[in-house]
């Protein structure tokens, strides 16, 4: 049984993850911080201070592959609709062969861009459920490991 000193340790490196909405990186730099500092005095929150980590290296993985294809994409779309050549004519610009965006083109391309996008809300929705579910669980005394995690930290 674990005492509720280690139970909120672990509770509160779960929480913490949550601090990247106020200060950037902050869900990596205050569970390193607190797991480091106690790994050693638990095997319990030594567990949980892994599994927050591991679970944050995932999603940023998860969030560069939907990002490289969904950048590229919507760059590609972009560049595809700008006009050919552009002429200054009494300090005014006048574009040539100015073509209008047009849906039906672009619908692949398009679509694969938005799921990415979609996938990306998605994944940060689940995470903030599934980060406060963790905690729950860590202040219950329960050992709790991240779905679809890839363990960096073994």
């Amino acid at each position: 049984m674990e005492t509720s000193n280690f139970k909120n340790t672990a509770t509160f490196t779960h929480l913490s993850t949550l601090s990247q909405y106020f200060i950037p990186f902050g869900n990596y730099i205050f569970p390193i911080i607190i797991w480091t500092t106690n790994k050693e005095k638990s095997e319990f929150v030594n567990h949980h201070g892994k599994q927050t980590l591991n679970f944050q290296l995932s999603l940023l993985l998860y969030s560069l592959v939907l990002a490289l294809v969904a950048i590229p994409i919507f760059f590609t779309l972009i560049f595809r609709n700008l006009p050919i050549s552009a002429v200054i004519e009494d300090e005014a610009f006048i574009f040539n062969n100015f073509n209008n965006f047009n849906f039906s083109d672009n619908i692949g391309l398009l679509s694969i861009g938005v799921l990415a996008l979609f996938l990306f809300c998605l994944l940060k929705i689940v995470e903030f459920y599934l980060v406060i579910y963790a905690s729950i669980k860590a202040s219950n005394g329960e050992w709790y490991k991240y779905p679809m995690t890839i363990n960096f930290l073994k």
